[in-house]
């Protein structure tokens, strides 16, 4: 897509009527909280085209909500529980600026993230925000109709709600045969007809789905409009994957293509991993001049959320976000958002390519292949190695130039990032990892490769 398409399919010269101006959120958990001689401008919101119902434009993703560390006679930091403490900051802070929409699902932080979530959310009065959740029955021993329909009963029973805002079936399209397995979690056991009910009912107001992986299954749930009249959907958008998703993986598709099926059939979209699992906030040094030489007070990851933004049938924009550092940024870029301008948009474009050069593993950090039977920390495995190869540490040869310096920051890196007794040594191949990855990631595979690259490093018998 050339830039007058771009600007074409985002319509920024109508921007204002698209309603990227910020408002005051009038209606339903609508009215950022502003107190307190905030430097923030107003939160900007988008107006849903069915409820008319005013929701910021960033969201709060509760996938990576902060944990409590105690450390035991090891030495090792162990996980325990979610820091509820920490988690009530967050969302005090998201709400008193605006932030709405908050996203859930059972199956994030180790199954804790709705309970946290529920807590932190009952101390505001129900009309101040949105929950989405998930029925995130990807397990075929969860398939069944009633197993189903008790993890939907438990999600409204740990959010301390009698209602749904925002239910999506999740991670539809995954799978090596997506379009069975969907009939097998949501069709054949009268699971959707049921969700189609409860909407009716009023106890879910809007019925969606996320997307991940086979576009057969995308493409036939859009030509089913008429008949389950989809309130949204949630995507994967970024300025990678605007037109490199099939490049980073095959079996994805370019977020360009995504968005313009749901622009024209009015179904406002939901924007999933803007930062490609936090890939475009640790860019390599290069693409951090680049960006850094035009917008030098503005964040690396700003320029990835103010592109999910600018698009008008973007009702929100998901962020995970674990440290208040990171809301107070997201804050900064949202409250309101500047749009890109057309030089901008062709800007990214040229920082996309750029990144293209970089082969990295298309890990999002999401943990579905986690906990690992094994105690492997398969995420951290992952992200270490992306790093490394975005920072110019992935030495080929022992010839090569600063050898020394990037042999030494993988191996520390390494050590420090994933405990000894959690790296890709003790994987035995179980694969029970892989049929879990939205990215269809060969995790067996490249835990293979990444430690044999590591034991050449170590033994210095690289050639």
């Amino acid at each position: 897509m050339d830039r007058r398409d771009f600007f074409k399919m985002a319509g920024v010269a109508g921007l204002a009527m698209a309603g990227l101006a910020a408002c005051d959120g009038g209606g339903h958990a609508g009215r950022p909280q502003g107190e307190g001689g905030s430097s923030l401008g107003q939160m900007t919101f988008r107006t849903h085209p069915r409820t008319k119902e005013k929701v910021s434009l960033l969201g709060f993703g509760m996938m990576r909500l902060p944990f409590r560390k105690e450390t035991g006679a090891s030495g090792n930091d162990n996980d325990d529980g979610i820091d509820q403490e920490m988690v009530n900051k967050l969302v005090d802070e998201a709400i008193r600026h605006g932030v709405n929409y908050f996203d859930t699902s059972p199956a994030y932080c180790k199954g804790l993230s709705e309970r946290a979530t529920g807590i932190a959310l009952s101390r505001y009065p129900r009309d101040r925000y949105f929950i989405a959740t998930k029925l995130s029955n990807f397990s075929p021993s969860l398939w069944g109709r009633e197993a189903s329909l008790a993890m939907y009963r438990n999600s409204l029973k740990e959010l301390r709600v009698d209602y749904v805002d925002y239910l999506l079936l999740h991670g539809v399209g995954m799978g090596s045969d997506a379009m069975q397995e969907f009939r097998s979690r949501y069709i054949d056991n009268g699971v959707l007809d049921y969700l189609l009910e409860e909407r009716k009912a009023g106890r879910i107001r809007n019925l969606g789905f996320s997307y991940h992986g086979d576009i057969r299954v995308f493409d036939y749930l859009l030509s089913q409009q008429e008949v389950y009249h989809w309130d949204f959907v949630q995507i994967q958008l970024n300025y990678l994957d605007w037109e490199y998703a099939k490049e980073i993986n095959p079996r994805n598709t370019d977020a360009e293509y995504l968005y313009a099926e749901l622009e024209k059939r009015h179904i406002p979209a939901v924007i999933m991993e803007p930062l490609l699992g936090g890939r475009l906030s640790n860019v390599p040094d290069n693409v951090v001049a680049k960006l850094k030489e035009r917008e030098p007070e503005r964040s690396v990851a700003s320029w990835a959320f103010r592109f999910a933004g600018t698009f008008p049938g973007v009702l929100t924009v998901l962020s995970g976000m674990t440290r208040m550092e990171h809301l107070q940024d997201n804050l900064r870029t949202y409250s309101p958002l500047k749009p890109l301008t057309e030089e901008e948009f062709a800007f990214l474009r040229d920082v996309a390519t750029m990144m293209m050069q970089f082969k990295t593993i298309p890990c999002n950090d999401c943990k579905y292949c986690m906990p690992c039977p094994y105690g492997i920390d398969i995420p951290a495995i992952l992200l270490h190695y992306n790093k490394c190869v975005n920072e110019g540490n992935i030495p080929v040869s022992s010839q090569a130039k600063d050898y020394r310096k990037a042999r030494r920051a993988y191996l520390v890196g390494y050590d420090r990032s994933v405990p000894k007794l959690r790296q890709a040594s003790h994987c035995i191949g179980c694969n029970q990892c892989s049929p879990h990855c939205p990215q269809l990631i060969d995790i067996p595979g490249e835990l293979r490769r990444i430690d044999a690259y590591v034991e050449r490093l170590k033994q210095e018998a690289l050639q």
